[in-house]
């Protein structure tokens, strides 16, 4: 038998591809449709991001054996679709083997299946759980010989964490690594996963491609981005981020190793621009993936909801965007107008349902039970529940989904009412603080992000942006009342929630120190509010949900 010799050239492609979980059969599809697309390309070989064809994370859907059954199925179908004599595949299944369930992907190619390889590290940390679901691979399984050319596989946390699974694929004979993940965005992100690529470029000699997925999954949004790191340490190249694409790769085998020859070379965007990019594809998946027609959203006249309304038309286009203003006696002038010029920017329809008989209504069936009180926040909540019922009844006579409309820097402290403004089903700003949602403000007006449905110009009026908040639930009312100034209230907050300092580390910030307990205490005594809080898009590193986990009954204050 004549050897063949290895190939001097190898065409990857990267499928970078928004994978509903659950939704088996339309992810074998969309694998499919990638891989006709990389065939007419001329590529050799399609690698999709972990876990694709159950869609990541699939969290306790891998307890179910029929799932189960039903991914493998695809997996080997998608196998069988080798046989044409197009590109083989890499692609991501969870597997029931007699060793556990795991994380694994299929190799592939000529109609037969090559090889399995099993994630070793399981994150178990932040937003990952793959402890409870997944048995970690017995071994690393070494380097899967593709048309002559040695591939390592690591999968995702195989390159983040030091269990030396990339060291070992190079031991034995890997000749270029390629990754699969499900690495969801947050703020600063891209420089983490470039920073741990060229880690393991350095410690084993080879290029490696990353391929991310794309696409929002309840509170976590992937960003894609997907990339390649040379062994020169050099991005070799790198796709864009929060948008659905394929990329053909060209390799070519040299006395150095294997070298990127062509490939994309995608800018990507500075911060405040990613923060919104993140929310709107946070916010379109999770109204599409769940078969939400349109939403419903209420516009006060300020800027979280204003905020809101634009992301919800970026996200949808303003067809599928009904904004209503819900006056009160306390509602201003300034506030009806404010509230009707936005609708009329994002070209969205505007209703006005005034809240007087609803409210005046509880307050008179109360009159008996409250005889004797002082009317004070008890009264404020009854308007921002009239609103909520109003917006709820909505949803329900039109099936609009409500979108919600609490900054984090409010729904650290509790500053929002159950059963009234919190109402709905999603949050696009939940994980944005307050001066940071004034900042995002800002940047929509003079940009108009890739793939948003919305209109150009000024879609938030100046004058949201430039009125002091309130919540105008009593007469001449704003936020600072009750609260610090927001500049130093989120610099507080982040100390504490993403940072975790203690009281005398933040008051040598230059805080006072009753400020920072008064801070602190409002943020432990209102977590029983934000486990009953809309999912929203995860923007920082650490999120309320995921990422944060304090018990609701918690008596801890820190006295040091």
């Amino acid at each position: 038998m004549t050897k063949t010799s290895a190939p001097d050239t190898l065409r990857i492609a990267i499928a970078q591809l928004n994978p509903t979980v659950g939704d088996v059969s339309g992810n074998l599809a969309k694998a499919r449709e990638a891989r006709a697309d990389a065939a007419r390309q001329g590529a050799d070989l399609i690698l999709y991001t972990e876990l694709f064809i159950s869609g990541y994370p699939p969290e306790d859907l891998v307890l179910k054996p029929a799932f189960l059954r039903a991914c493998e199925r695809a997996a080997l179908d998608l196998a069988a679709d080798t046989g044409d004599g197009g590109p083989g595949v890499i692609v991501g299944t969870p597997l029931k083997r007699p060793s556990g369930t795991h994380n694994a992907v299929i190799v592939a190619d000529g109609g037969k299946v090559l090889a399995e390889r099993y994630k070793i590290d399981l994150p178990n940390y932040g937003e990952f759980d793959e402890k409870r679901v997944f048995q970690a691979g017995p071994e690393v399984g070494g380097p899967v010989n593709f048309r002559g050319v040695r591939i390592g596989i690591p999968i995702c946390e195989d390159i983040w964490g030091d269990l030396g699974v990339c060291e070992t694929l190079a031991e034995s004979g890997a000749e270029i690594l390629l990754v699969p993940n499900g690495s969801p965005y947050y703020r600063g992100k891209m420089d983490v996963r470039h920073q741990v690529a060229i880690r393991q470029v350095i410690e084993t000699g080879l290029p490696l491609v990353y391929a991310n997925q794309l696409g929002g999954q309840d509170e976590l949004v992937f960003d894609g981005a997907s990339f390649a790191i040379g062994t020169d340490k050099s991005l070799a190249f790198q796709m864009s981020q929060f948008e659905e694409t394929l990329a053909v790769t060209t390799w070519n085998r040299t006395t150095e190793g294997w070298i990127c020859k062509a490939g994309p070379m995608s800018r990507l965007p500075d911060q405040e621009e990613a923060d919104y990019r993140a929310c709107m594809v946070g916010l379109r998946d999770y109204v599409n993936k769940n078969g939400f027609k349109d939403v419903v959203l209420g516009l006060s006249g300020g800027i979280d909801s204003a905020i809101c309304a634009a992301l919800a038309v970026d996200a949808l286009g303003e067809e599928r965007v009904r904004c209503v203003m819900m006056p009160y006696r306390y509602t201003s002038k300034d506030s009806l107008k404010d509230a009707e010029d936005c609708a009329r920017a994002l070209g969205c329809r505007y209703d006005i349902v005034p809240i007087f008989e609803p409210v005046e209504g509880f307050q008179h069936a109360l009159t008996q039970l409250f005889e004797g009180t002082k009317s004070g926040v008890t009264e404020e909540n009854l308007q921002s529940r009239a609103r909520g019922t109003i917006l709820m009844a909505i949803s329900n006579k039109f099936g609009s989904m409500v979108v919600t409309t609490g900054n984090k820097s409010e729904m650290s402290v509790g500053y929002a009412t159950l059963y009234g403004d919190m109402n709905g089903g999603f949050n696009p700003i939940k994980d944005i603080y307050k001066m940071q949602v004034y900042g995002l403000s800002r940047w929509r007006n003079a940009h108009v992000p890739p793939t948003a449905l919305g209109p150009s110009g000024e879609v938030i009026p100046a004058n949201i942006i430039d009125k002091a908040p309130s919540a105008e639930l009593r007469e001449n009312q704003t936020d600072q009342d009750s609260l610090p100034p927001y500049p130093v209230l989120d610099d507080i907050l982040e100390c504490l929630v993403e940072n975790e300092m203690g009281v005398e580390e933040i008051v040598a910030r230059g805080h006072p120190r009753e400020t920072v307990a008064r801070v602190e205490n409002l943020l432990y005594i209102a977590e029983y509010k934000r486990r009953q809080a809309a999912p929203g898009v995860k923007i920082t590193r650490k999120n309320f949900g995921r990422d944060r986990r304090y018990p609701i009954t918690n008596r801890f204050r820190d006295k040091e």
